[in-house]
């Protein structure tokens, strides 16, 4: 309305002249332009779009062909249960908080609550880190690209093939990398660790080429295979000798229940001197969308010039992040409580209950899979067939969504990711559908 009457306005006063000016404005409003500035070209070099909403665009399209279809979703690792008591509770307190004069509180530390830092360390570390070395984030998937940020984009990165797609992706934007080879679907500049059934998921570090930063996952994602000790020890020392940096990703770490499995890549001698830590409270307790992390920098772990690397993340934290929100650190706080640890176990057992149920059910089907032991993912082998065809006959005949293998790299080409994090229900009636739709473990 405002629009119109300015243009009646002008019209009357000026004539033609005004409405060619006002044409002009509307062009530039409605019209888009292009301006002198160059595309940053590593984001030309990336396939796609991010595996997940890739996910997200084909079940909408699905929906959009078949609106009746009942959809169940074991893709995305998303939690499904509500936060519990004791930990909300810390939520609710923190928010309260903020609007008492006495207790109000603005920007914190970049690094986190000193508190909170100092609990992380005691309960989940069992004091083999300090508290001054945990930074307190938004989650690892946040800090996963703001240690590539620090790391810049002269350095070669290695990452388990497959692989969650941030390692790669993240690499890709940094500049890192050349362009992907279309024939091995892999990006030149970045070295692949071939992971899989034969290796037992853990890759011949004898013939692994150097890399600068080392990603490792575990319990990993998309396979759920967990590392041992004697692994991560084998990993730890190739690291010592290559001169290279780990960044060890546990944020499924509370799945494990194999006993001598390590939780912490710092349950490893020497680790302290080559690795740095990611981890979330995303599937801990249901953070996923409250958003909490943290991520481990020991003191002693040095750049080539003797340069302190914490220093350099502490640098970046401290720039490029104001600290994870006061409301949610108080949920941290409550989480690291003996009740709430309790509650984290519980929910814990309860998508661990759900991998079981699946796995039992596909193997008892015919099917050969992988995971759902120490941790929340199943990763079912299909002998030969294609990933993206068995995701679109699952979501077809089953109406279930998962995710294919080869969404993760090509080493994930032949296999399909279900996750556990559904409801109990969900899990079970998926299963049932995919069964009950004479779904082949192998090609017909």
């Amino acid at each position: 309305m405002i629009y119109t009457a300015v243009l009646a306005a002008l019209l009357a006063a000026s004539g033609a002249d005004a409405f060619s000016g006002v044409a002009g404005l509307r062009m530039a409003a409605g019209e888009a332009t292009t301006t002198q500035v160059k595309r940053n070209a590593n984001f030309a070099k990336l396939q796609a779009g991010y595996l997940f909403p890739e996910i997200g665009r084909r079940r909408t399209e699905f929906l959009e062909k078949n609106p009746d279809a009942d959809i169940i979703s074991l893709g995305i690792g998303d939690t499904t249960q509500p936060i519990p008591e004791h930990i909300l509770a810390g939520l609710v307190g923190g928010a309260s908080k903020l609007g008492v004069k006495d207790t109000y509180s603005g920007y914190g530390a970049e690094q986190g609550k000193g508190d909170l830092r100092e609990k992380i360390a005691d309960k989940l570390y069992n004091g083999i880190i300090d508290a001054d070395e945990v930074f307190v984030s938004d989650g690892a998937k946040c800090d996963v690209a703001r240690l590539q940020f620090m790391f810049g984009p002269t350095v070669t990165s290695a990452v388990q093939d497959p692989s969650y797609p941030v390692y790669v992706d993240t690499s890709v934007m940094m500049g890192q990398t050349k362009l992907i080879d279309p024939e091995r679907s892999q990006y030149e500049g970045i070295v692949y660790m071939p992971c899989n059934p034969d290796n037992g998921f853990f890759p011949d570090l004898k013939n692994t080429p150097r890399a600068d930063v080392m990603y490792f996952c575990s319990p990993n994602n998309p396979t759920g295979a967990a590392a041992t000790t004697e692994q991560l020890t084998e990993l730890v020392e190739y690291c010592k000798e290559k001169g290279s940096i780990l960044v060890f990703d546990a944020a499924y770490a509370p799945f494990i229940r194999t006993p001598g499995v390590p939780k912490s890549i710092f349950e490893v001698p020497g680790a302290k001197d080559v690795a740095i830590e990611v981890n979330s409270f995303s599937k801990y307790a249901g953070f996923t969308g409250v958003r909490l992390g943290w991520t481990v920098v020991p003191k002693n772990l040095k750049f080539s010039d003797g340069t302190l690397v914490r220093d350099d993340f502490n640098r970046v934290m401290t720039t490029c992040f104001n600290g994870a929100s006061n409301i949610v650190q108080e949920g941290g706080m409550a989480c690291l409580d003996d009740a709430g640890l309790a509650e984290i176990d519980a929910l814990i057992e309860y998508y661990l209950g759900n991998a079981k149920i699946m796995r039992e059910k596909l193997e008892a089907a015919g099917f050969t899979v992988h995971g759902g032991t120490d941790a929340p993912y199943i990763f079912v082998d299909l002998q030969g067939r294609s990933s993206w065809d068995m995701f679109n006959e699952v979501l077809e005949k089953a109406n279930v969504v998962a995710i294919p293998g080869a969404g993760f790299g090509p080493g994930g080409e032949g296999f399909l990711r279900l996750s556990a994090f559904a409801p109990r229900d969900d899990c079970e009636k998926a299963m049932e559908r995919i069964i009950d739709a004479g779904i082949a473990p192998v090609a017909e």
